[in-house]
């Protein structure tokens, strides 16, 4: 693959949260590295790691192996039936890259809609992006909520 575009890079950012919306859990794992992670860190502290901070979502590829399992399971109450997700994708742009990977960060809008509730999201993502032969995976994923205060912080690890 020659030097990623910023269409490139939209285009999978598109077909991941697409994935997402339809619930199509599985394949939105595979998109990940095996050494790939996911964090959302707390709002108070919107450079924290896991380190040293607490984070409302700081998962490894185990974690969200299991994550995505029981987000599938009829024994999670919370998500069955599944909420109504949609994933906005808007400023898509890449920071960085060399020959095997790039950095790149896009604004979200993410709406959960269940039982006659409504919650927004928004924020930024960041990504560690890898090649994989013609594709791209993702080694890490970050997304820092602009929200000051979240009235549903159990909810935000559903909308992954």
């Amino acid at each position: 693959m020659t030097d990623l575009t910023r269409a490139n890079v939209e285009d999978f950012l598109y077909a991941e949260t697409a994935l997402l919306d339809e619930w199509q859990l599985e394949d939105w794992l595979a998109l990940f590295t095996p050494d790939g992670s996911y964090q959302i860190p707390c709002n108070d502290d919107p450079g924290g790691s896991g380190d040293s901070s607490l984070m409302l979502v700081d998962d490894n590829r185990l974690r969200l192996t299991s994550r995505v399992e029981r987000l599938q399971s009829r024994k999670a109450h919370r998500e069955y039936p599944h909420s109504n997700l949609r994933h906005f994708v808007t400023n898509v742009r890449i920071l960085d890259q060399d020959a095997e990977s790039a950095t790149a960060t896009c604004s979200l809008m993410i709406g959960r809609f269940r039982a006659n509730r409504e919650i927004w999201y928004c924020g930024r993502a960041d990504y560690a992006l890898v090649r994989t032969g013609e594709s791209l995976a993702i080694r890490r994923k970050r997304v820092t909520l602009d929200m000051t205060t979240l009235r549903h912080a159990s909810d935000v690890a559903l909308i992954l």
